[in-house]
């Protein structure tokens, strides 16, 4: 068994929310201005039509605090129409938030692991 993480660890969260950019790019604009505007608090970013960082298809981020987590991942749940969301912590080691600490919304997207650094002991 691997050793067990203190979730006092986590930092924050991101969204990566996915799209098609011929396809569902409405609907991932649809549902970045609900979150705008239900969520002002939340750091929406920029829009990524082609492929960035470790992330396989188009996405934006959006990143929020430890105590928005209940509130929020419930809504994106329920609000997503159909779009694919991976939500994952900030706890310095993006390989293994990316990956081992990912929780899914809708179908996992490809991923390339390998541009993420492990910082964690």
């Amino acid at each position: 068994m691997t050793a067990i993480v203190d979730p006092g660890v986590v930092e924050g969260y991101h969204a990566h929310i996915y799209y098609d950019p011929a396809k569902t790019r409405g609907d991932a604009a649809r549902l970045r201005e609900a979150i705008a505007a239900g969520f002002p608090e939340m750091l929406v970013g920029s829009w990524h039509d082609e492929p960035v960082g470790p992330h396989g298809v188009a996405m934006y981020q959006v990143v929020f605090d430890v105590v928005d987590f209940p509130r929020f991942v419930p809504w994106l749940m329920l609000n997503r129409d159909g779009l694919d969301i991976l939500v994952h912590p900030e706890t310095g080691d993006a390989y293994t938030d990316h990956s081992e600490h990912a929780l899914w919304l809708g179908a996992p997207q490809p991923m390339r692991l390998e541009v993420l650094r492990r910082n964690r002991d």
